[in-house]
């Protein structure tokens, strides 16, 4: 199991771009039509949104969806958790089928050890960022990332609009961690991606971008076309 977690992540590792579609705005009456259509989009990985309502004014779900989102398909699952307590849910999401999990470096915990307990597990360790939160202080925490999300909205709801101070995080990471994956979720779309790579990114978590439009393998194409530009 660990080792074929581990080969999951270094497979998004070794990939130029890519395109994460966010579940969070996605049909969970039918999540198995869902991720088939995304799946033949060509999508090569999905993103998970876990919102604790404590942490974000948000709710959303928890290890049984994840579970359940695993059991449909084999892309590896890139879970965000934005809550409060991520230590408590660590073994517990990666028994669900987690590949990777990112925690925010906001959380009242010792951040650097929690990573440092995800990898234990043998998923990718991330660390994800807020607008507001300056990269500073974060040495300990980044030594042990496999992935850095820099969000370009405030965590908690989709649909907001996308925030420049992202790509400032995402160029000074560049410069100082050529080694670890960039990651950006917020605001993605075809007008928004390509200024995300340019500044670093690799991972593009959208949403409303592939979910509102009634054609997911023409709004994917759209963003890949984005991408290459």
């Amino acid at each position: 199991m660990e080792d074929l977690k581990t080969r999951a992540i270094d497979r998004l590792r070794q990939l130029e771009s890519v395109v994460l579609p966010s579940l969070l705005l996605c049909d969970f009456g039918d999540l198995k039509t869902e991720i088939a259509r995304l799946e033949q989009a060509g999508i090569q990985a999905l993103h998970l949104d876990v919102m604790d309502g404590h942490f974000v004014p948000n709710l959303t779900y928890g290890m049984p969806i994840v579970a359940a989102i695993r059991r449909l398909t084999q892309l590896p699952l890139d879970v965000h958790l934005m809550i409060s307590n991520p230590r408590q849910y660590i073994a517990e999401f990666v028994k669900a089928g987690a590949d990777s999990l990112t925690i925010h470096a906001e959380i009242e915990d010792d951040v650097a050890e929690l990573l440092d307990m995800i990898r234990q597990h043998g998923v990718g360790a991330g660390l994800a960022v807020n607008p507001a939160t300056p990269l500073d202080g974060l040495d300990a925490a980044l030594d042990r990332c496999d992935l850095v999300l820099a969000m370009s909205v405030q965590p908690g709801f989709g649909g907001q609009k996308f925030n420049p101070v992202a790509l400032e995080k995402l160029q000074q990471l560049r410069a100082s961690r050529p080694n670890v994956m960039l990651e950006v979720d917020g605001g993605v779309n075809a007008t928004t991606i390509r200024r995300c790579k340019e500044a670093g990114a690799s991972l593009f978590v959208v949403g409303s971008a592939i979910f509102g439009q009634p054609d997911y393998e023409s709004a994917v194409a759209e963003l890949m076309a984005a991408l290459e530009s």
